[in-house]
């Protein structure tokens, strides 16, 4: 969100914006949007974000073209970071879960993520128990390429104690998903007595694949009567020559299924999905029933991507 004065004075020279590395201007304005919940409970549960700059154009209200520029907003910025879906395996082990405030900092070639706190369980309520896997998701500037993590504890709680079997860290726009291997404890009565670990990646168990791409996905639900659904919407992305996407969910959890797709909404997402090419030639898209309200009207779709020469 752009915080600015109430109150300035009536004759000011203009300010320029600039967000290239490197620049001499005397007077510059970074522009750092936002538009993202920070909240255990809402979007991907982070509290904390790393925001890029932009263009100005993207955020000024009054410029000619608003309203592509509001639409691309969301892309630039995807393009700008990655998201790595880390996946955490609590060992299958007398008092292996913790309820102790995990974190974990992720560490590339270029530079760090900083302290995540691990917080939202995609998978459990009940995070880090015993024998459970759990998933979240970290987003972060370009890092380079992963060499390590660290992963720890605060300590903290009635049970703290915690064995570690191993951490997963998947990054669909590198094309890159890493196995961290620990099998011990992180525990101060236990093992080295340590709560916190640096661990590296297993080469063997390192898979590759091809690179994903941020889509902008709009779906605009009809005005009619019972037109919205509380259902589990998905969707699939055809291309030429036979190539499409996984089906892909558009909501993260059941709660986001209740608030999005009412009757005559707008809902936008921008979602990471194989590259189907330049040209999408069609998409199929719906629901997989269950609940009270799951029929569904739909109106249409939008859909916008970067192109490699960034437009």
């Amino acid at each position: 969100r752009l915080l600015t004065s109430r109150r300035a004075p009536r004759e000011q020279p203009p300010v320029k914006s600039c967000v290239s590395a490197g620049c001499c201007c005397h007077s510059c304005r970074y522009y750092f949007p936002c538009q993202r919940w920070l909240a255990v409970e809402e979007d991907d549960g982070q509290i904390v974000r790393e925001l890029v700059p932009v263009d100005e154009a993207f955020v000024k209200k009054d410029s000619e073209n608003d309203g592509q520029s509001l639409a691309t907003l969301g892309l630039e910025q995807k393009a700008k970071s990655t998201t790595y879906t880390v996946k955490v395996k609590t060992g299958d082990k007398k008092n292996a879960g913790t309820d102790a405030n995990v974190f974990i900092t992720l560490y590339g070639s270029k530079d760090d993520t900083g302290v995540v706190s691990l917080k939202a369980s995609k998978i459990n309520k009940n995070k880090f128990e015993r024998g459970k896997v759990d998933e979240f998701t970290v987003e972060s500037v370009d890092i380079g390429d992963l060499k390590k993590i660290k992963i720890g504890h605060d300590n903290k709680g009635n049970s703290t104690g915690w064995f570690l079997e191993w951490v997963e860290i998947d990054a669909p726009s590198l094309g890159q998903c890493l196995k961290f291997p620990c099998g011990r404890w992180l525990d101060k009565s236990e093992d080295d007595g340590a709560i916190e670990r640096i661990i590296f990646p297993a080469e063997l168990q390192t898979t590759e694949y091809t690179p994903f791409v941020p889509y902008e996905i709009t779906v605009y639900t009809s005005d009619i009567f019972g037109a919205g659904t509380d259902a589990d919407v998905f969707i699939v992305l055809y291309g030429s020559d036979g190539i499409c996407t996984q089906q892909k969910s558009l909501c993260l959890n059941k709660r986001e299924q209740r608030m999005y797709f009412e009757r005559n909404s707008v809902n936008q997402f921008i979602v990471e999905l194989e590259d189907v090419g330049d040209i999408i030639e069609k998409i199929r898209i719906g629901h997989k029933g269950g609940g009270l309200n799951s029929g569904w009207h739909l109106d249409r779709v939008a859909i916008r991507r970067l192109l490699p020469n960034g437009k």
